[in-house]
């Protein structure tokens, strides 16, 4: 369950910050953070979504809808509205949970991991990525290519799980350093030797990457033909 990724949209920094704060005291590190729906509709896939009603260009309704058509991850209204009507819309949009402002931290926790378990039980994950030039099974921590079976621990592991998870996404370092280490504020060599790491592992070429390719200014991306 800790593994999950998790969006919070939140347009105001403090609450936002402070649920980011209780859920990795929780043991959760993947963990995004979006101030407004664009920066939402920008992400990838989620297990669970913790949404504001309210936000600068438009509402967490606008992305409850979108979410649903892609997914049946668990979605929480985070509001100050209180009204019958209100929460009507909100479950009408897909929301399996209301929760009002202010709120108990501990209680958001704790409806967070029982809507967590209850969806998890109904959907097998995935644990096996299997591209043209590798396997990796996230199960057994095994990477496969050509062959030859080797295990995977520590930062490597939960990175290369990042990059399948993502495949053919561009990642920014931010993004990776926040999903795999678990800090907002990324450190650069890190990232690069870690890369660099597992390149030699998967490429044919590490010096000319075609699997894990550099995006100038932005990233990384995961390009290996499935």
């Amino acid at each position: 369950m800790l593994e999950t990724k998790i969006l919070v949209v939140e347009d105001e920094a403090a609450i936002a910050d402070m649920i980011e704060i209780i859920l990795r005291k929780e043991g959760f590190t993947h963990i995004t953070i979006c101030h407004s729906v664009a920066c939402a509709l920008k992400k990838g896939d989620f297990d669970f979504y913790l949404l504001d009603v309210m936000l600068p260009d438009g509402t967490g309704l606008d992305i409850a809808k979108t979410i649903r058509e892609k997914s049946d991850a668990p979605i929480f209204f985070l509001t100050a509205k209180v009204s019958d009507a209100d929460k009507l819309k909100g479950f009408m949009s897909g929301a399996d949970d209301y929760i009002t402002k202010p709120f108990n931290p501990l209680e958001l926790v704790a409806r967070v991991k029982v809507h967590l378990s209850r969806y998890q039980k109904q959907v097998p994950t995935k644990n096996r990525y299997e591209f043209k030039t590798f396997t990796f099974d996230a199960d057994a921590a095994e990477l496969t290519v050509n062959g030859q079976t080797e295990l995977l621990s520590g930062r490597l592991f939960y990175l290369l799980q990042y990059l399948c998870e993502n495949a053919g996404q561009v990642l920014s370092k931010e993004q990776m350093y926040n999903q795999v280490w678990g800090d907002p504020v990324y450190d650069d060599n890190t990232i690069m030797v870690h890369i660099r790491k597992l390149r030699e592992k998967i490429e044919v070429t590490p010096s000319k990457p075609s699997v894990i390719v550099t995006v100038r200014g932005i990233g990384y991306k995961l390009v290996g033909e499935r």
